[in-house]
């Protein structure tokens, strides 16, 4: 009798315990995805003293940190960052193999997210003239939409077109970016005819206006400011209508291209967060009966850190606000939908190197080179030695981009004109290794940088002559910074989880930006994107 009490006792517990595990897997009622454009992985330590409780320092607390975090591709930049995000891919396999790459057949550049077809929505410029289609699979947005029959909704917001396009995915309901020729919100034909009657009211409000008014002083009293360098630099670059790179930033007095410069200011983020807050609200997500998707995507740091740099009082003033904008807008999701009952990860789409002259400054390795002047260069150094002109198209990606018609006239080998390129790359001092791209693979690299190499390698996209630059070395001027390489400083970003089904904690295992689409498939109970390669993070799943 004992014998089958126990049994008894042991089935009401395992009844209890699956019933348990059914409602603690209950999908989120929102996803958010968060991208900090140009965001470095130290950011999160290097001004932690200065954050407040319940931005970054709440998600590290109660959220779950990949600490180790890479891009496992080159080049690193915005379009394939984000595209290899929510697709789980690489640009080998995506497409996206740049924010532009040359394009073959119709013999011009091609932009990541360009399409003529379509027209603006929102304004009467050509701003909207874009759509996903040069993507060549699904996003985890969209499989989130194939998994409930499109019953759901997925929205991008992101001052960038390819910010707010690329991580939506190809069944967005919609997607917004911020056109400076009028200092509005647009979107494109591709998802609407016309923008919803609450975003044309938000858009007459003039918000980016009333932003403009005030002027970018630092947050905290400027002596604070102890994790960068002194305010005035020459190695910083100006805003555009100011005579130098210092504080206070008088916003107020610019009248020229206001709109463009407003995507410089820390106020930028806190726009695209209050418009975020806006889409939840009036498209009522979170509120249905399947799992919403909001990609949020923070563009003002990226063009803040191109002209200020890493180490800038500006650049530390922009995270110290960004925390801020953070912490509100968690507040916000936990009065609006929840505490608990959204998921959210934040992560970037690359870093960013320092600034040459600020690592000369210091006695660090590092210098500037100019792209257009190799490109000068290698054209006279055809001319001269093989009486070849034409044969190079273009220098873009850290790439040659060659006119196969031109060679193939010339009469000459084409192995000969491929050797005489990459030895000219490989006698520029600041050249660590040239090859033909598609022999990446039969070529004297390390491991590491060789397969990051062929993951960025599409044969349709993609020049057929890559080059590695030395460490420290960027292709700029002497002002600000730039991205791109395989290198940490560049290729190594946040990764922080929170919300539902997260735990805190943290890893310091190597894991990469294609992880993210599938584990978040696996906490979503998805089909991982088409064109996935990544692993599910299997800590954030136990």
């Amino acid at each position: 009798m004992k014998k089958y009490f126990f049994v008894w006792i042991l089935l009401m517990c395992s009844q209890w315990m699956f019933g348990q595990t059914k409602q603690a897997v209950q999908p989120p009622k929102l996803v958010v995805g968060i991208v900090i454009d140009q965001m470095r992985w130290d950011y999160l330590y290097r001004y932690q003293d200065l954050y407040g409780a319940d931005g970054f320092n709440r998600l590290k607390r109660e959220g779950f940190s990949c600490e180790n975090t890479l891009v496992p591709y080159v080049p690193t930049y915005t379009a394939p960052g984000h595209t290899s995000i929510y697709t789980g891919s690489v640009p080998a396999i995506n497409g996206i193999v740049g924010n532009d790459w040359y394009d073959a057949v119709s013999g011009k550049n091609m932009y990541c997210t360009q399409d003529t077809s379509v027209s603006t929505v929102g304004s009467n410029s050509s701003q909207g003239k874009m759509s996903p289609n040069n993507l060549l699979v699904t996003t985890v947005t969209d499989e989130l939409r194939l998994s409930n029959n499109f019953q759901n909704k997925v929205i991008g917001i992101s001052l960038k077109d390819r910010g707010a396009i690329l991580p939506a995915g190809h069944a967005a309901n919609a997607a917004y970016w911020f056109d400076a020729t009028v200092g509005k919100w647009i979107s494109s034909t591709y998802y609407q005819q016309q923008l919803p009657d609450w975003m044309v009211a938000y858009n007459n409000q003039n918000w980016v206006d009333k932003y403009m008014q005030q002027d970018w002083n630092t947050l905290l009293p400027i002596e604070k400011y102890t994790q960068s360098t002194a305010d005035n630099k020459v190695y910083e670059g100006k805003l555009e209508g100011e005579d130098s790179p210092t504080f206070p930033h008088k916003l107020s007095l610019i009248t020229k291209s206001k709109y463009e410069v407003f995507k410089f200011t820390p106020f930028a983020a806190t726009y695209t967060f209050n418009t975020a807050k806006e889409i939840i609200k009036n498209e009522k997500m979170g509120a249905g009966k399947f799992t919403d998707m909001l990609t949020v995507s923070i563009s003002s740091t990226d063009y803040m850190g191109h002209t200020f740099g890493p180490n800038s009082i500006e650049a530390q003033d922009t995270y110290l606000r960004l925390d801020r904008d953070i912490a509100d807008f968690l507040k916000y999701l936990d009065a609006t939908i929840g505490k608990g009952k959204y998921l959210l990860f934040l992560t970037a789409d690359h870093a960013g190197a320092h600034v040459p002259g600020f690592l000369e400054e210091h006695n660090i390795p590092g210098g500037n080179y100019s792209s257009s002047q190799i490109f000068k260069q290698l054209k006279e150094e055809l001319a001269t030695t093989l009486d070849l002109k034409n044969a190079v198209i273009k220098i873009q990606n850290n790439q040659v981009y060659l006119d196969e018609n031109v060679i193939a006239k010339s009469g000459k080998s084409r192995e000969t004109i491929v050797a005489a390129i990459i030895q000219f790359l490989q006698k520029q001092p600041m050249i660590a290794y040239a090859f033909a791209t598609e022999n990446i693979a039969n070529t004297s690299i390390p491991a590491t940088i060789k397969n990051r190499l062929i993951n960025g390698y599409n044969p349709k996209r993609s020049g057929q002559i890559g080059f590695v630059a030395l460490p420290g070395y960027i292709g700029m001027g002497k002002t600000g910074t730039t991205h791109g390489a395989w290198n940490p400083y560049d290729a190594h970003i946040p990764l922080l989880w929170f919300g539902t089904h997260i735990k805190p904690g943290s890893t310091h295992r190597e894991v990469y930006m294609t992880d993210i689409a599938p584990t978040l498939s696996a906490l979503l109970n998805i089909q991982m994107p088409s064109g996935s390669i990544g692993k599910v993070i299997e800590e954030l799943i136990k």
